[in-house]
């Protein structure tokens, strides 16, 4: 990471808005939120700079949820017709849940809410986005399945990485200091089980705390002191 060299104007993770040079040189390569201006290298929007070598891009702090194949996402029913279900997943456009797409077997002509009804909650998976936008997503695949009971919250989805944290290691710390069963969608929404409301609610302020702060240095180690504190007050 060439976080020292003289061409790079800006720290890794610093907030910038657009407009403002990031780079200078022919070296460096602009990715999203990101554009070339002659020999510079130009954010395009308010966010986080991500410096991976000689690419630079920048994540927005905020944005509604932009659907992605292969994310696995927490959506609601909203709907359904006679081949399956309209499915609320925080975008634009519903995403389409075929009968064929479920683990069940079910005939044509059944009564489909006898599998998914209305408001309730799943993990689904986007399989395919179409040129018109509109959003194919599947049950059939490991952990996709409706969730009962828990809590759901909702944060930016831009913020969904850090919450996640590098391998898992943020979500891992939180589930295990919170003893907490939890689901974090790619859309934004995290779902949240505990054995009790004092353990729910020490997941979700920690979550909370990370999409606040997620631009801050030490954020693990803040995370970590919530936690702790949390866990000898219970």
């Amino acid at each position: 990471m060439e976080t020292q060299n003289e061409n790079i104007l800006v720290k890794p993770r610093e907030i910038v808005v657009p407009g403002q040079v990031l780079a200078n040189g022919i070296d460096y390569l602009p990715n999203d939120g990101t554009y070339r201006d002659k020999n510079d290298i130009v954010s395009s929007k308010l966010g986080l700079v991500n410096i991976d070598g000689r690419v630079l891009k920048v994540v927005s702090l905020t944005g509604s949820y932009q659907p992605k194949e292969n994310d696995v996402v927490i959506g609601r029913i909203a709907d359904m017709g006679f081949s399956g279900w309209y499915v609320d997943i925080g975008s634009a456009h519903q995403a389409n849940l075929s009968i064929r797409d479920v683990v069940d077997f079910i005939d044509r002509g059944a009564d489909l809410a006898r599998y998914y009804d209305f408001d309730d909650l799943l993990v689904a998976k986007i399989v395919k986005i179409t040129r018109f936008k509109n959003v194919d997503i599947t049950m059939k695949a490991q952990g996709l399945r409706k969730l009962k009971g828990g809590k759901i919250i909702e944060i930016t989805p831009t913020k969904v990485p850090r919450v996640i944290g590098k391998q898992g290691s943020m979500i891992s710390m939180i589930k295990d200091h919170s003893k907490c069963n939890i689901i974090v969608g790619q859309n934004g929404r995290v779902w949240i089980q505990g054995d009790n409301v004092a353990d729910e609610i020490l997941a979700t302020k920690a979550i909370m705390k990370i999409e606040e702060a997620s631009h801050v240095d030490g954020l693990t180690n803040k995370i970590k002191e919530l936690l702790e504190e949390g866990r000898k007050n219970a």
